[in-house]
């Protein structure tokens, strides 16, 4: 694999598609350009999804994301068009990409979009707070 900035995503099968499991990724050094400036934007994007049949490959992910550092775009355009990226590549079940982007002139920027595969819900969600694992009783 090329150690170059590339727009390809590489995937890889699902080592468990007959459950839904939660893939978080912390990306803290996103960079493109601001459109207008030329100056550059500085983001830790956040990644969930639950795959379906296919995951994304760390480093094709990583050359993916550095394709962007001399590109301009705003805010919203870049996030949604790196979640159509990885939806496009991996067909997931359910995705949502957070972008925090730093301070610019006094404002910060978060942008979330989401994806969900036509039909998929979420399981109920399990809590297990105040559940005494010693005495295997609720607390």
């Amino acid at each position: 694999m090329s150690s170059q900035p590339t727009k390809t995503l590489e995937t890889f099968p699902n080592p468990a598609a007959d459950r839904d499991f939660h893939i978080h990724m912390q990306i803290p050094e996103f960079t493109c350009l601001c459109p207008k400036t030329g100056q550059p934007d500085f983001a830790t994007l956040i990644l969930d999804y639950i795959p379906d049949q296919l995951c994304v490959e760390l480093k094709s992910l990583k050359l993916y994301m550095w394709s962007y550092r001399n590109e301009g775009a705003f805010h919203e355009a870049v996030t949604n068009r790196i979640l159509d990226d990885l939806v496009a590549a991996t067909r997931p079940r359910f995705m949502r990409l957070t972008a925090k982007f730093y301070v610019r002139g006094g404002v910060f920027t978060n942008v979330v979009a989401e994806h969900r595969q036509m039909g998929w819900q979420p399981a109920p969600r399990v809590d297990l707070s105040g559940f005494d694992s010693e005495s295997n009783t609720r607390g």
